[in-house]
């Protein structure tokens, strides 16, 4: 509950409770704002996931048929879509865990398919572009600097998809914390204060938790189950 600057009301925008004993419409036309904006997320995600699965049905029932060109566009567009809704569901099942300064965007384990596709590239990007643009707390240039952020460190991920440890990516799993400290870590910098590095370090210390951990996983499961070969092409 958040009381404002008079203290005569009191909001949950989540259980979309208001009291204001002075302005009732405006108490009825907040529940409604409050009411529409909740159902707005639920809308984006069911959206998104719908182009999911038709996506999906698509690949699966013509990947034999499917032209180089048109399986690009179907796993960039997959990719894209789970990216976007599945930082929507985050953050409404965990309101805020995607876009704190120490951030957990469980999303940002989808980052590894760079790995193992190209499309991975244009997919990361357009789904963090759609998610930042329809997030409505999301700061002035997220669309621009998140987006790019994704950008270059998908970019750069496949381009060191070579470079292993044991057959491990070690050096493409800390290009998404390295771009992410630099340019989120500005952006925190520019918008809410504190120094940069203590910003570029939180999050960095988000994007390597996630990256090792459901980053990690995705990604010998997909190597154990030869999706590298069988879906990607690689």
């Amino acid at each position: 509950m958040i009381p404002d600057i008079h203290g005569k009301c009191n909001l949950d925008f989540w259980g979309a409770n208001v009291y204001n004993g002075e302005n009732f419409i405006g108490q009825f036309v907040t529940i409604l704002s409050v009411n529409k904006t909740r159902d707005l997320r639920w809308a984006l995600c069911a959206h998104f996931l719908l182009g999911v699965v038709l996506n999906c049905a698509q690949f699966l029932f013509w990947r034999n048929t499917m032209s180089k060109n048109t399986r690009f566009l179907t796993h960039a567009a997959v990719i894209a879509a789970l990216y976007a809704v599945l930082t929507h569901l985050q953050n409404v099942l965990l309101p805020g865990s995607a876009t704190w300064a120490i951030q957990m965007r469980l999303s940002e384990a989808l980052c590894v398919l760079a790995f193992f596709t190209p499309a991975a590239i244009p997919g990361l990007t357009v789904g963090c572009l759609v998610f930042n643009i329809t997030y409505a707390a999301a700061l002035p240039l997220d669309f621009l600097v998140g987006s790019l952020a994704t950008l270059l460190a998908a970019g750069s991920m496949w381009l060191t998809r070579h470079v292993t440890v044991k057959g491990y990516p070690l050096l493409g799993m800390a290009m998404p914390a390295l771009f992410n400290a630099l340019l989120v870590g500005w952006e925190l910098t520019a918008y809410i204060g504190g120094g940069f590095f203590l910003n570029a370090l939180y999050v960095a210390l988000g994007e390597l938790a996630v990256l090792l951990t459901f980053g990690t996983a995705l990604y010998y499961a997909v190597k154990k189950r030869h999706l590298d070969t069988t879906v990607f092409g690689a």
